[in-house]
């Protein structure tokens, strides 16, 4: 349940720096930086995106303006994981997940 999102992983001139763009807004027109994991009082969709990302080592910094996400890392931080973690931001229910019937959860 829920949909993919469609990321583009574009390079940066900046070593260390790492931009996507994705198919939905997630701050609307305003902009988000974080240097650290938000707390768990931060429950917005960009709150959450930034906690899924820095739970990855080698996350310096993310700052996300609009459907554009930009991420500074370690040398040798896999990008390609943080691609697949956005992609999955509002997906609920994967494979291999058993989804609870009516029953189970009244």
């Amino acid at each position: 349940m829920g949909q993919p999102v469609t990321v583009v992983m574009k390079p940066s001139s900046n070593p260390g720096v790492v931009r996507f763009e994705i198919n939905r807004s997630i701050t609307g027109m305003g902009h988000e930086r974080y240097n650290a994991a938000p707390g768990v009082e931060h429950n917005r969709p960009v709150d959450e995106l930034a906690r899924r990302l820095f739970g990855h080592d080698g996350v310096e910094s993310v700052h996300v303006n609009s459907n554009v996400i930009t991420v500074h890392m370690d040398f040798g931080a896999d990008a390609d994981a943080l691609a697949e973690t956005i992609e999955h931001l509002f997906l609920y229910y994967r494979p291999g997940v058993e989804i609870p019937s009516f029953e189970e959860s009244a």
